[in-house]
């Protein structure tokens, strides 16, 4: 019996913890220190983001939602937050992955398959990728080739993919491809467009 009361004591003297906390503005400073910790790790992504371009004309709907180092490439994601459309800029430096030659060729499934296989993550893969139409984007100020692809993932919820690769060439002497990717009838070639010129050089 005293075991319970003491466990129902406990109980009480929590509650009433937490009303006082909230009475005093803790929930305020609760949100206020969760803000601050979101601010901060956006502010760090876009700063390392800047070292692959000038996304500050990007509309609100785009959000930047990492920055990483994939096998000594330098590549920023980013999200369409309505449609969930993927965005990819991957930095090779003076390595090149692949050419505007390469987007208007011949065998450029093989290449894409070629480099799938190199820069996926273990939990990742691609398989049956397909070319089904060219076009030209707008990305860096430059007008350049892209190839729209559709392929299959067994890894991703969706399992059919649709998007576009294309690369450019930037003033320093770097090359970048580019990627947008989606659910395959979810796939907004506007969505890319719109991400993609407004990305300038930094």
């Amino acid at each position: 019996m005293f075991r319970f009361i003491k466990i129902v004591f406990n109980a009480f003297l929590l509650v009433l913890a937490i009303i006082g906390f909230n009475a005093i503005g803790g929930q305020k400073y609760v949100e206020m220190a969760k803000s601050g910790i979101t601010n901060f790790i956006q502010q760090r992504t876009m700063e390392s983001a800047r070292k692959i371009g000038d996304f500050s004309n990007l509309h609100e709907e785009f959000q930047i939602d990492n920055t990483v180092n994939l096998l000594g490439y330098k590549a920023v994601l980013a999200e369409h937050k309505v449609s969930g459309q993927k965005m990819c800029i991957i930095d090779s430096g003076k390595k090149t992955l692949l050419t505007a030659s390469d987007i208007q060729g011949e065998g450029l499934e093989k290449k894409l398959q070629d480099l799938a296989s190199s820069l996926k993550y273990p939990a990742i893969s691609f398989q049956e990728i397909k070319i089904v139409s060219r076009g030209y984007l707008n990305v860096y100020g430059q007008n350049v080739p892209y190839a729209k692809f559709e392929a299959k993932s067994n890894k991703f919820p969706v399992s059919d993919l649709a998007g576009i690769v294309s690369c450019v060439k930037t003033s320093d002497g770097s090359d970048k491809v580019v990627i947008s990717v989606s659910e395959k009838k979810k796939y907004s070639q506007l969505i890319a467009d719109e991400f993609f010129k407004n990305v300038k050089e930094g």
